[in-house]
């Protein structure tokens, strides 16, 4: 569904996902449903790819 240019899901939440990539400290923001480690993983991965990068230390928390 899209209103004024905007993305709507409906059934997620906003997710900030902190993790290191390889030893450097990132983040990302992901539309997750549960918050769950195992689905921002899944979702590291789709933004990552399938690559021998080394994606640890992963927190969720809900974005503000």
């Amino acid at each position: 569904m899209q209103q004024a240019g905007i993305s709507v899901t409906t059934g997620t939440t906003k997710f900030v996902i902190k993790y290191k990539l390889n030893g450097e400290r990132r983040f990302d923001f992901a539309q997750l449903q549960s918050g769950s480690v195992e689905e921002a993983t899944a979702a590291l991965k789709a933004i990552h790819g399938e690559s021998s990068d080394e994606i640890t230390d992963i927190k969720v928390s809900k974005a503000l």
